[in-house]
């Protein structure tokens, strides 16, 4: 089944933590501090693919995840960067954040390779923090956060001229007729499912690239079907081709259906509907006129060429009509703006606050007494016997909200708090 859109979850690296060491060489009594700094984590990086023209591969996996940055290392050793992910999408995939819907990349045009997600930065070593009254720092640098998102993505498919039509109506024919692109072709009574492009090539170098957009069915822009996954193709092209059965071979009323996809198209976006529009009336070949009857061709003339509509018979099997048919879409063409529709970004990663899981209770003694991982850890980075390094410490627990729970629990100056095997008065700024 053609993949249109897809949500998915990305993730970059974290930074790694900066290493805490010192130099042990003999004959040296007291090495000065050596630990390495942390590596980068990786990138998540969206990056254009011309050979792709769906989004399936990301049906299949929905996460993502770059290369945590290694930790630093004693004797001043770098960790390893983290690796960078590599997403491969279609020209034409738009980058949404789930939750706003705000754009964050339009893969098109100049964006061929674009960062979405960095990977955070590698933590300090120890040597960076020595000074002339601290020559012996207990603590490193903790390694900067990973960047995380559910992402949206949309295929808008670029091309300059985007075929339309009720299904089985020959839009697949006409395509590969006239252009490169081979689609699977079939007396189908159902839609194509997956949106075909093709380069036409004329004479002297002139040309274009068509779209054959899956059949749209009446309901569409109330998402009927596939509707609105179909619609979206539409937006980036130029001019259409209205591909309509005049021969009726499957009982229906091109004149109806052609003014039902009018109407579809307006539903959807009053823009998509004034974009110039042209009428192949297709299957002349197997027209055939009873004697009184009226001329399918001279009728759909005759309702739409006064309402501004060109309208050329052809038959995209036998290629009658076709030539004609191309050569005045190129110079409609023309006459268009080449500016391709491109969205902007809107979006700006805000890093999240790191989430730090701990506890704050009171024990039986009236001890307020803090728990938690990330505590544990960073109290094995620092050497709270140091000014510099206690204050370290203490920059920390005001980030991470621990200050303000222990005063919304209540706790006075002088009150004990505890924090694994450690005890300090609590004193108010």
């Amino acid at each position: 089944m053609f993949a249109d859109n897809a949500k998915i979850y990305i993730r970059s690296g974290k930074g790694g933590d900066g290493h805490v060491s010192f130099r042990r060489e003999k004959f040296v009594a007291a090495g000065g501090p050596d630990g390495g700094d942390g590596g980068k984590g990786g990138d998540v990086i969206f990056q254009v693919d011309k050979g792709l023209n769906t989004l399936n591969d990301f049906r299949h996996v929905r996460k993502y995840k770059a290369g945590d940055g290694g930790a630093g290392e004693k004797r001043k050793r770098h960790g390893a960067d983290g690796e960078d992910i590599i997403l491969k999408v279609p020209e034409g995939t738009v980058v949404r954040d789930a939750e706003s819907g705000q754009v964050i990349v339009d893969m098109s045009g100049e964006n061929q390779r674009v960062v979405v997600l960095k990977g955070g930065k590698g933590g300090l070593g120890n040597h960076h923090f020595a000074t002339p009254t601290m020559q012996v720092p207990q603590y490193a640098q903790p390694g900067k956060p990973a960047q995380e998102l559910y992402v949206v993505l949309e295929l808008k498919m670029i091309a300059d001229v985007g075929l339309v039509g009720f299904p089985n109506v020959g839009k697949s024919t006409l395509l590969s007729r006239c252009s490169n692109a081979r689609p699977e072709i079939a007396n189908y009574h159902f839609t194509t499912l997956q949106p075909h492009l093709g380069v036409v090539d004329l004479a002297q170098g002139e040309g274009f690239v068509m779209a054959d957009i899956p059949g749209i069915i009446e309901g569409a822009a109330e998402g009927a079907g596939l509707g609105l996954d179909f619609l979206r193709h539409i937006e980036r092209t130029r001019v259409l081709i209205h591909v309509v059965d005049a021969a009726s071979t499957e009982g229906r009323d091109p004149i109806e259906d052609i003014r039902a996809i009018q109407h579809e198209l307006e539903k959807y976006s009053v823009d998509v509907s004034k974009k110039p529009q042209i009428i192949a009336a297709n299957k002349v070949d197997s027209i055939v006129t009873e004697e009184g009857e009226e001329d399918p061709i001279r009728r759909i003339r005759e309702t739409f060429e006064p309402e501004g509509f060109k309208v050329y018979p052809i038959s995209a099997v036998s290629g009658e009509g076709v030539k004609e048919l191309l050569w005045y879409v190129n110079d409609v063409l023309k006459t268009v703006p080449k500016e391709a529709m491109f969205y902007e970004s809107e979006y700006e990663y805000v890093p999240q606050v790191e989430d730090l899981p701990y506890t704050v209770v009171i024990d039986d003694k009236g001890n307020f007494v803090v728990e938690g991982p990330k505590i544990e850890k960073m109290l094995g980075y620092t050497n709270l016997e140091s000014e510099k390094g206690f204050q370290f410490f203490q920059k920390f627990l005001k980030k991470a909200g621990i200050l303000d729970k222990l005063e919304e629990m209540g706790i006075n100056e002088g009150d004990t708090v505890r924090m694994y095997g450690h005890a300090f008065d609590y004193y108010r700024e």
